[in-house]
């Protein structure tokens, strides 16, 4: 059966940008003001991720963001998209997200990658003799799930908080390798298609034929996080993206700034080079007016089928950012 854009749930995905001028204490207070936003909207929930090293993100810490979000609003799902489990033990996540839940019950998810989200040299800084945890990843999850069972009260080891809550757990992925973990442990799936969109279609399909039914899930879900940049035209939305085409001509190059101000044209900015490079990564990229995006969106759902679509925005001018998350969240209830 088609779907439609009001069938669904819409979601953000908020990578705490930290904009040119700006400090990380400016980022959340921003964060706060959009996450109160998207809840009135009608937004499902609201995510961060964690990042390291990186200058214009700034949700290293990412629980604490989430509690410091989760406590300025009453109603809308805050989690995590993700935490990357393999910088940490699965215990220490257990009584994070546990905490979490005890303090804004039914409201939290936990989204869990296996990437370091940072570079290899930062990677050792942070896991040290766990350099190599990335392959428990599978063992990993299995072991939180064991920390939130009521069944692990008569183990050596609890988490207090967190065990016998029922706290979401999602497999976050950017490849095929997380859709056969997610499939295999019947949990939902979000996919990275906000940067790597080369193998969205082939790890969805894996994961949906691959499925097995478990206490949690009875059938595959697919979250798909992607670009979304809205404005009243698309000549405003198109220049607006120029945030975010800057952002990703530094990921190419390696020469990371804080978010930059939308330019009129990226010509004299970037090389043919950094440019097929960054439209690679931006394939599942949404700019144009309300009615631009409506369409482009529905084209989207027809033929990837998701069952909920998260969207990112990074827009230089807060109020040009609340502007976007308006428009899509209009466009996604018919409004």
């Amino acid at each position: 059966m088609k779907k439609s854009l009001t069938s669904i749930p819409f979601s953000v995905l908020d990578l705490a940008t930290v904009i040119e001028g700006k400090t990380p204490a400016d980022t959340f207070k921003k964060s706060l003001d959009l996450a109160r936003h998207a809840e009135s909207w009608g937004y499902h929930r609201y995510w961060l991720a964690e990042h390291h090293n990186m200058i214009s993100v700034a949700s290293s810490a990412t629980s604490v963001v989430i509690g410091h979000i989760a406590g300025g609003t009453t109603s809308i799902r805050v989690g995590s998209g993700g935490i990357m489990l393999p910088n940490h033990s699965p215990l220490i996540i257990a009584e994070q997200f546990g905490t979490l839940e005890s303090l804004y019950p039914g409201r939290i998810d936990l989204g869990l990658g296996r990437a370091p989200g940072t570079d290899q040299l930062t990677a050792m800084a942070i896991r040290g003799e766990r350099f190599n945890a990335a392959n428990s990843f599978p063992q990993d999850v299995l072991k939180l799930q064991a920390y939130f069972s009521a069944e692990n009260s008569t183990s050596s080891v609890r988490a207090i908080p967190g065990e016998g809550l029922d706290i979401p757990i999602w497999i976050l992925g950017s490849s095929t390798d997380s859709a056969r973990l997610a499939a295999a442990l019947g949990l939902p799936y979000a996919f990275a298609s906000h940067f790597a969109p080369a193998q969205f279609l082939t790890a969805i399909n894996i994961y949906r034929q691959n499925f097995k039914p478990s206490e949690h899930l009875k059938e595959p879900y697919v979250l798909a996080c992607v670009n979304v940049i809205a404005a009243d035209t698309d000549a405003e939305a198109n220049k607006l993206a120029t945030s975010l085409y800057q952002l990703f001509r530094g990921i190419v190059t390696g020469k990371r700034r804080l978010l930059q101000p939308p330019v009129e044209s990226m010509d004299d900015i970037w090389t043919a080079y950094e440019e097929e490079q960054a439209s690679q990564m931006l394939a599942c990229t949404f700019t144009g007016s309300k009615e631009t995006i409506t369409n482009d969106l529905q084209q989207f759902l027809d033929q990837t089928q998701v069952d909920e679509i998260m969207a990112t925005a990074h827009i230089f001018d807060h109020q040009a950012r609340l502007r976007s998350y308006g428009l899509l969240a209009e466009a996604m209830s018919g409004n």
